[in-house]
């Protein structure tokens, strides 16, 4: 039964204890259908690719496919050694944007070898150019296109150490492209020692290597092997210990800090994988026991929000995901959050998607579980106007999760009950009493009011929420 009072001798914890068990199973399918359906995404750095190719104007230009003979007379050209080597490397890295021609490229005899020998050249300019040729394949959604590029991945762990910003900023993203593209790239990068290799990457002074750090720890913290083969509950001490979650955080801090009025197109892309990678270290999955406590990471958070609210609406939704799991078990953002005066904004939030209404309600669920006091002031601030429209959105999920935030509000802070039916709220509820996933809630909170006004208040209701006492 969902969390509903009972009448008899005395109060009973066993509703808490099983509205707490809901809680974290639907944390627990929110936390795997944003795993599977949003994070596995790949970047992809290109400059003034199109303006070599004769694109106009800068626009971006894919190249046609092109045949078998033509990728041989390639990948031929790349390994003579004479003048025209780095123009034909250049063609090839442009010819690697089609998919069609990456297919054929991988299948050739000698060819990634071709590349790791030209990647690990004495030449620098020669170097890049075939480290841009793997990171074209590295985009690639093809599994036979991703496992040719297995043999790379020991020497990008070792050039992370390079001196070339440019060159450790590029290797990140190829890695990080290629360890969510299959399991067997992870399982091989791991012993390989990825890990380490990755912290050490922590202590960089420079700005574009962390973002690429942060890139590609989200991209394996999101793995389904993640909780017991790269960040185990017992062995996370790697990354915690050299001040991950810090060097984090002081990073977002300074984005947000940075973010100009006509900020760049693109810098949601910097901003979005600190954001991940913050929220999966964060995340129970993960084990991790940290303490975080800096105001600043909210008004941070809220300042991004503001900023990408408009042109890029997926930026809501990581910030809202790093939000639950700030104050899903700290007491001290839950504080800093109404104390701030967050909540307006928060709320606002609401109607921007269905994923987005149903984080807030989870955001304010998380505040009002810490107790009456943390009730009290959402009741304050006030909560109760703010959640009449919720109860009236056409998603049944967030309806429920509305429904729970109400169950929590009324325990803890009776005065809560009798506020909301002043403001319509039992003509809201009685809406949902035929909704089959959403009655017997829906007819809990009625009881409640019920037992906190006295039964006279709903007459003919009696009857029917006696069969759920």
């Amino acid at each position: 039964m969902w969390g509903r009072r009972r009448r008899g001798p005395g109060p009973s914890g066993r509703g808490a204890e099983e509205l707490r068990a809901r809680r974290r199973e639907r944390e627990a399918a929110l936390r795997k259908a944003r795993r599977q359906e949003q994070l596995v995404s790949k970047r992809l750095l290109r400059e003034d690719t199109a303006a070599e190719e004769g694109g106009q104007d800068g626009a971006e230009v894919t190249p046609d496919p092109l045949s078998e003979d033509e990728v041989l007379e390639l990948l031929r050209g790349v390994q003579k050694g004479s003048e025209d080597r780095k123009r034909s490397l250049s063609r090839l890295r442009w010819a690697l944007q089609n998919k069609e021609t990456q297919q054929k490229f991988v299948r050739l005899d000698g060819s990634i070898r071709t590349l790791i020998g030209l990647f690990t050249s004495s030449l620098a300019d020669m170097q890049m150019e075939a480290a841009r040729c793997v990171h074209e394949l590295s985009h690639s959604s093809d599994p036979a296109v991703a496992e040719a590029c297995l043999p790379v991945t020991s020497y990008l762990l070792t050039y992370l150490s390079g001196h070339s910003v440019e060159f450790t900023e590029l290797c990140l993203y190829t890695l990080g492209n290629l360890v969510v593209e299959s399991e067997a790239m992870r399982k091989q990068l791991l012993p390989q020692g990825i890990i380490p290799v990755l912290a050490s990457c922590i202590q960089s002074p420079h700005e574009a290597v962390l973002e690429g750090l942060g890139y590609v720890l989200s991209q394996l913290l999101q793995a389904k092997e993640a909780p017991t083969e790269i960040i185990p509950h017992t062995a996370n001490a790697a990354l915690l210990s050299l001040g991950a979650l810090p060097a984090l955080t002081s990073l977002l801090l300074d984005l947000a800090s940075a973010i100009p009025q006509d900020a760049p197109e693109g810098l949601e892309l910097l901003v979005c994988p600190v954001l991940r990678c913050l929220s999966n270290l964060l995340a129970e999955e993960t084990g991790c026991e940290v303490q975080i406590q800096d105001e600043r990471l909210l008004i941070a958070l809220f300042l991004i929000l503001q900023h990408f609210l408009q042109q890029h609406p997926f930026i809501v939704q990581e910030c809202l995901w790093l939000l639950n799991n700030l104050t899903a078990d700290k007491p001290f953002f839950c504080s800093a959050l109404l104390s701030l005066d967050l909540l307006p904004a928060l709320m606002h939030l609401l109607p921007c998607s269905q994923m987005a209404s149903v984080l807030v309600l989870t955001v304010l669920c998380n505040i009002a579980v810490k107790g009456p006091a943390y009730c009290q002031q959402l009741h304050q601030q006030p909560a109760l106007a703010l959640l009449l429209p919720a109860l009236a959105l056409p998603d049944p999920e967030a309806v429920g999760q509305c429904l729970e935030l109400l169950h929590l509000l009324f325990r803890h802070w009776p005065e809560a009950a009798a506020d909301f039916v002043r403001q319509g709220g039992r003509w809201a509820l009685e809406q949902h009493q035929s909704t089959p996933e959403l009655q017997e809630r829906a007819q809990a909170l009625l009881a409640m009011v019920g037992q906190s006004l006295g039964a006279s208040t709903f007459g003919p209701c009696d009857a029917t929420l006696s069969a759920f006492s």
